[in-house]
């Protein structure tokens, strides 16, 4: 009971994630992304093993089809993941097992790719797609999240959201912005308010790790 996406801003380079489910925590679970690297999604009897090893067949030089291939052909119980990854090309690729539950589908593209699964209906995805896609000059984390609130206007699951999570990297090792609702009975429109509160401070929270004596940080 998970819809969610990966997605690459190709003017910054940043990469991210977004998800939401009717469990709770599932930031802890079901999104990888790493700076210069790329992007994975492992949900549906989520395993969170495929996450990092994911990340590192793409680190060493393995496309976003190639890595998923290496995951679904390692993974002994395969039939019961949903996945996707993005490389750092952009290039995208999604894999649903044969025992994830419907409504199921999958809306990869260039730069983009949306998942879901016990959905409400199986156009989820593609309009998460069509909302990302929307305006390739806002910011990566608007667009990440943009896409999430336009899956849960489609249909979102079948049943409620509990939790979700917002993620994006840059260029270091740790997150730009790693936004999370662990438990609430609207957790899209609670991530949404958190955006607001935290990005006008997002620059300020980098260059104080980056250049603490900055004198325009407070």
């Amino acid at each position: 009971m998970t819809f969610s996406l990966i997605g690459r801003c190709a003017r910054t380079g940043q990469i991210g994630a977004a998800v939401t489910t009717s469990s709770i925590a599932v930031g802890a679970r079901c999104t990888y992304v790493a700076a210069g690297v790329g992007a994975v999604l492992t949900q549906h009897r989520t395993d969170p093993r495929l996450g990092p090893r994911g990340i590192e067949l793409l680190r060493s030089g393995c496309s976003a089809q190639e890595t998923l291939d290496a995951l679904v052909a390692s993974t002994p119980n395969a039939r019961w993941r949903q996945l996707a990854v993005l490389d750092v090309a952009g290039n995208t690729a999604a894999y649903s097992g044969s025992r994830v539950k419907p409504e199921m589908s999958e809306a990869p593209a260039q730069d983009v790719c949306a998942i879901g699964n016990i959905l409400a209906n199986a156009r989820v995805p593609a309009a998460m797609l069509r909302a990302f896609q929307a305006d390739p000059s806002a910011l990566l984390a608007e667009r990440l999240l943009y896409a999430l609130e336009e899956g849960l206007a489609a249909g979102g699951e079948n049943g409620p959201v509990r939790s979700a999570h917002l993620l994006v990297m840059e260029r270091e090792s740790f997150p730009l912005i790693d936004l999370r609702v662990d438990w609430h009975d609207t957790p899209i429109a609670e991530l949404r308010s958190l955006w607001n509160r935290y990005a006008p401070q997002v620059n300020d929270y980098l260059i104080r790790a980056l250049d603490p004596d900055d004198p325009t940080v407070v």
